[in-house]
């Protein structure tokens, strides 16, 4: 109740945030769900496919900083509505596809460029910036945990659309259910009009955004996290992209690929509130590492035995709660480490990583699967990258807590 009251004059703004992250990732997180249809039909390969899906993560990834920091220039209002119309009309471009070209240009080019202003790293800017900070991590993590919810309702919807309809249909109620992104931008947007907290001594809030680049990438702790961060992004574009790919080659039902995902979607609930919740009590970037170490071995286990509904159920289950939690961690170490000012712009580098190994994670997946005919080599390969960035970001986390930044190196 004490928490809700101190909520109340920022609710419009965190729905806004929380729906507009929830359609941006709920729906992105789906379009594996097309992927054997739509290239069968307009005769494109998986490799194809994965590459317009690799496109996009970069994209997202590269432009993010610069999002960030047009936030600080025009207001986060104008930079998510510009992306909500982005996502609309890279829906629309992939829905009417003909060829490899309107696959990549819409679902690849669009929807990344309107992920960058949509996504995670905007909607915790976002919110961050609406609470204060005594109840921030835990705020970031009911918004982290509502924008979950998306897969929940997008991949049945899309999986019932596609078997019934096709997949043109299917990527058509894609379109309509990102209108409602619209709104919830512009009632996001509603931010602008806080003023933020005067920058305390050890905060870079009254710098330049080069200056607060040169910074960030002078802090130890940060340039650790970063680096682990690519793991985090190889491993989950790979599943969302390549588990439906995988469960229809193991003869399994196209419906408990769309299950499986809102199982994610589900559990990301779960997980991004309780790791929100852990963030005000222990070290963010340790819990961090242990995400990364935990979804590692449960991606071992699962590829190593034949997947049956029951088990690949349970997969998205464990996989959901340690899915979405690493957003309030990193939003919040951010947020300690440099202030508010230069979040979005901060957060929107470390993902540039992530999104490396987002890359990686679609396009290498389907390069290894065309090559090898099987999967096995690229869970392999994440199992192996992901327990090693998260045994180092756990190790250096205790051996070396985050600290501010050294203003001396501005």
């Amino acid at each position: 109740m004490a928490l809700l009251q101190i909520l109340r004059p920022t609710l419009p703004i965190l729905i806004g945030a929380s729906i507009m992250l929830t359609l941006s990732m709920g729906l992105r997180q789906s379009l594996g769900i097309f992927m054997q249809p739509l290239t069968q039909d307009i005769r494109i390969s998986i490799s194809d496919f994965t590459l317009a899906i690799a496109v996009q993560n970069l994209a997202w990834g590269f432009l993010q900083p610069l999002a960030g920091a047009l936030t600080v220039r025009y207001g986060f209002r104008a930079i998510m509505v510009a992306g909500a119309l982005l996502y609309v009309a890279g829906l629309a471009l992939m829905a009417g596809a003909n060829g490899f070209l309107s696959v990549m240009i819409g679902g690849g080019v669009l929807i990344g460029t309107s992920l960058a202003c949509t996504a995670a790293a905007i909607a915790m800017s976002v919110a961050a910036r609406a609470v204060p900070a005594s109840v921030r991590s835990t705020v970031l993590g009911l918004v982290s945990g509502a924008g979950s919810l998306g897969a929940l309702l997008s991949a049945p919807i899309g999986q019932m659309l596609n078997e019934g309809y096709g997949w043109r249909i299917g990527l058509a109620g894609f379109v309509v259910l990102s209108l409602l992104m619209i709104p919830a931008a512009w009632y996001a947007g509603r931010v602008d009009k806080i003023p933020l907290p005067k920058p305390a001594d050890d905060e870079i809030g009254g710098t330049s955004a080069g200056v607060a680049t040169k910074i960030a990438f002078s802090n130890a702790s940060f340039v650790v996290m970063t680096g682990a961060y690519f793991v985090c992004g190889m491993q989950l574009v790979f599943l969302t992209t390549h588990l439906p790919s995988y469960l229809a080659i193991c003869g399994m039902d196209p419906m408990l690929s769309a299950q499986t995902l809102g199982m994610i979607g589900g559990f990301n609930v779960l997980g991004s509130i309780l790791f929100g919740w852990a963030g005000e009590r222990w070290n963010k970037l340790a819990l961090l590492g242990g995400i990364y170490i935990f979804r590692s071995i449960a991606l071992a286990w699962y590829f190593t035995l034949p997947p049956t509904p029951a088990t690949t159920l349970l997969f998205g289950a464990i996989m959901g709660f340690l899915w979405m939690g690493v957003g309030p961690l990193v939003a919040g170490a951010v947020a300690e480490m440099f202030g508010l000012k230069w979040q979005a712009m901060i957060q929107g580098l470390a993902f540039m990583s992530h999104q490396v190994g987002s890359f990686l994670g679609a396009f290498g997946g389907g390069v290894l699967y065309d090559a090898l005919g099987s999967y096995t080599m690229a869970w392999r390969i994440g199992v192996a990258l992901g327990l090693a960035g998260g045994i180092i970001q756990v190790a250096f986390a205790l051996i070396r807590p985050s600290g501010p930044p050294q203003m001396q190196t501005a």
